[in-house]
């Protein structure tokens, strides 16, 4: 009986330490007020100012691929993930996950793309 309760609490326990990383690791996507892991205030400068003046080759040479928008974030797109920029800003964070989720960003598990991930070249890239 105790090895069977003392196994469920470790098992309890693994649980909910998966469950906090994850969440973690997803909170800052579409949440302007959560920093992401790539963060520093230089580069935070210089994405406000692609986002500013919708310069998607300053915003893609910042991104370096990394990320799951670097992927989906395309120049004939960039226009609709930046006015999601700015209604997450706004505190209008529904209507901002609302354009990520038409993009194809902001689901966990990857759902939602308009092609449903079909089309994509290697490394996931048109």
């Amino acid at each position: 009986m105790k090895k069977t309760l003392l196994g469920l609490g470790a098992f309890a326990l693994l649980l909910g330490t998966v469950g906090v990383s994850a969440s973690t690791a997803f909170a800052y996507k579409g949440d302007p007020a959560v920093k992401g892991p790539y963060y520093s205030a230089e580069r935070h400068t210089a994405m406000e100012k692609a986002f500013d003046q919708k310069d998607y080759t300053s915003w893609k040479n910042l991104m370096d691929g990394k990320g799951r928008a670097s992927q989906i974030v395309t120049k004939e797109n960039f226009a609709k993930f930046v006015e999601a920029h700015e209604l997450a800003e706004q505190g209008k964070i529904s209507e901002a996950q609302k354009i990520r989720q038409e993009l194809g960003l902001g689901l966990q598990n990857g759902s939602g793309q308009k092609n449903g991930g079909k089309g994509m070249g290697r490394n996931g890239r048109h």
